[in-house]
């Protein structure tokens, strides 16, 4: 089924939604060399993974763009099985999508496509205070703040949790924002919002934090762009936008930097590249692009490296591959792909390695769910006891603290 057949399968979404199925600022940023913070935390459902305390408790944020809420679960560090937190879920704004988590794990945020019933509507995101002992959220003052374009779709956060990135749909761009370490508070970087291709769908930061990777659903590309380290301004890189697929959706970068991988919707694959270190250009690994499900969407690495994991929406399922650390060539795990829940959307991978999630949206349906899984040693995924655990209406988005 072409992107295009999903319209009017989701309930309540707007038409963008349907074809995936001021504040404070700071002096410093994403820089090269800066320093994380001790405590880390994965920052984006579909971007690379961080570390972190093994005491620390796990929470995983899912966005229900049919029900206009977030869900959050504390993750059982044995066994991966998920249980709701308190006040849960919690109000989001009007079709929340995209989700990331800064990597002090003091905020959580979320894109929501729309804030009227017009497709032209500007957009918005919501900002949230995480509390550290029960996971609840809490808006923060200002909070949501404009997109400042049209359906926010994806989102993520730098490395050092000081930038903030979000791909406007109908407006082809993506806006910029600085987070204040302090209150979670949202503001643009001047010249913010910055071109794209058409359509532009999920966005990705290099681990350096000195590139930016966004995935051009309409144009079959990628754009990359340089990040001015004084001032969070993007410039595109020599020779971006890059060619993908057909309809590229998911991009993630390998935690080496090495490698950047995209999802190509309609062609049922998925484009490898090597980056360039210095320039941040894209060349095509050999043998790229690598056969995917049907419908391949949401991206993950794992923190170690050596496993990515494709949703494929139209077949239900999860595509898990091992990454060659030298050439970024992609070979399947045995047993792929594994199954899902309907229309499987968003993927992401605990910080301890041992545990994977995805978000099944079950267009159409009150509820969707959440298929967790435990990670073999060699990749394989194995569903955990009590999976698929309920969540609001139309799950998409994933993010864990």
């Amino acid at each position: 089924m072409k992107i295009q057949s999903l319209i009017g399968t989701a309930m309540g979404c707007s038409a963008a939604a349907v074809l995936a199925g001021c504040g404070g600022s700071q002096s410093s940023i994403d820089a090269p060399g800066a320093t994380l913070p001790s405590t880390t935390y994965v920052q984006k459902s579909r971007a690379q993974s961080v570390s972190r305390p093994g005491t620390a408790v796990h929470y995983i944020y899912v966005t229900n763009d049919g029900s206009a809420n977030v869900s959050a679960f504390a993750i059982n560090a044995s066994t991966g099985a998920l249980t709701q937190v308190k006040g849960s879920p919690f109000s989001a704004g009007p079709e929340p999508w995209g989700i990331a988590v800064d990597p002090t794990g003091k905020f959580a945020y979320v894109t929501n496509v729309t804030d009227g019933t017009s497709r032209s509507a500007t957009g918005s995101v919501s900002a949230y205070a995480i509390n550290a002992r029960s996971g609840a959220l809490t808006q923060v003052e200002g909070s949501p703040f404009t997109s400042g374009g049209i359906e926010p779709w994806e989102m993520t956060i730098g490395p050092f949790g000081r930038l903030a990135y979000v791909t406007n749909f109908y407006s082809d761009n993506v806006s910029v924002y600085h987070i204040n370490p302090s209150s979670g508070i949202l503001t643009q970087v001047q010249g913010s919002p910055f071109g794209t291709g058409a359509e532009p769908a999920e966005v990705a930061v290099a681990p350096t934090g000195r590139f930016v990777y966004v995935a051009n659903g309409g144009g079959e590309s990628v754009s990359a762009y340089h990040i001015n380290p004084s001032g969070g301004v993007l410039t595109q890189v020599q020779g971006s936008p890059f060619a993908a697929g057909s309809y590229p959706w998911g991009v993630t970068v390998d935690p080496s930097d090495k490698f950047a991988y995209v999802t190509n919707y309609d062609s049922d694959n998925v484009s490898a590249y090597h980056i360039n270190p210095s320039s941040g250009v894209l060349t095509q690994v050999q043998g790229s692009p690598f056969a995917a499900g049907s419908g391949s969407f949401g991206v993950a690495i794992d923190p170690a490296g050596p496993f990515l994991y494709v949703v494929n929406e139209h077949s239900d399922n999860v595509s898990a591959y091992h990454i060659n650390p030298s050439s970024g060539v992609l070979t399947r795990v045995q047993g792929s792909p594994f199954a899902a829940g309907a229309d499987a959307y968003g993927v992401a991978i605990d910080p301890s390695d041992k545990f994977a999630y995805v978000a099944n949206a079950r267009w159409g349906s009150a509820a969707g769910t959440i298929s967790a899984y435990a990670i073999k040693p060699s990749g394989a995924l194995m569903q955990v006891n009590g999976s698929p655990f309920e969540a609001g209406g139309g799950p998409v988005g994933l993010a864990i603290r």
